[in-house]
């Protein structure tokens, strides 16, 4: 089985992709973004892309999207859209050309078409986009505020997720299960075993449900 994962360099990305190669089923990684992960596996094949324009990808069983950024690290929200609807748009309408079956979509809590929120508005409606092309299994993750060593990554700590984890970790009996703080590896587990499983139809997976603990 190929699979194809964009963004496997990102938090949730990286904990999907050690779960792809550690699994005896899937023949095949190929990654897809800028930079090539900094794993070195057999199955891993990386595919250098800006994610504008998609090169040429081998037949895939099945596709994962972990892209993703936020308003202020972007720059705009002309160039927040750009990465996170049109070049997930753009990923997931060449996976289905190259005969991807499932798709696995980390999304993000509160994504509505109708939100007044640009973030949310944004997220609902690449969802919405993405349910019109036609895999056989979608499924949808939106976790809440995700927590996970960014320094691997590259990536500044971010203080909002410090205080959201620290507020979680104190408050949790008291927070709704939706709006905890979510570690990437339950946000990462819980979708590539939904996909696997590969329910037809479309299947949303909330924060609450992804919590491994």
């Amino acid at each position: 089985m190929n699979v194809l994962l964009a963004g496997a360099t990102g938090l949730v990305g990286r904990e999907i992709l050690a779960l792809l190669l550690a699994d005896r089923g899937v023949a095949a990684v190929h990654t897809l973004g800028r930079r090539a992960p900094p794993t070195v596996h057999a199955k891993l094949h990386h595919h250098a892309s800006d994610l504008r324009s998609i090169p040429a990808l081998p037949p895939l069983h099945t596709a994962f999207i972990a892209l993703g950024t936020t308003i202020k690290v972007a720059g705009s929200q002309e160039a927040f859209r750009a990465l996170d609807h049109d070049a997930v748009l753009a990923v997931a309408h060449a996976a289905r050309a190259a005969g991807a079956r499932r798709l696995g979509l980390v999304s993000a809590m509160g994504a509505d078409t109708g939100s007044r929120v640009f973030y949310s508005q944004v997220k609902g409606e690449v969802e919405q986009a993405i349910a019109q092309i036609g895999f056989e299994t979608l499924v949808i993750a939106r976790p809440s505020l995700l927590v996970g060593d960014r320094g691997p990554l590259g990536q500044p700590t971010r203080r909002g997720e410090v205080i959201g984890e620290a507020v979680s970790r104190w408050l949790r009996p008291l927070i709704p299960a939706n709006y905890r703080a979510i570690r990437a590896g339950d946000v990462a587990h819980a979708l590539v075993a939904t996909v696997a499983r590969g329910a037809p139809g479309r299947s949303l997976l909330l924060s609450g449900q992804m919590q491994r603990t």
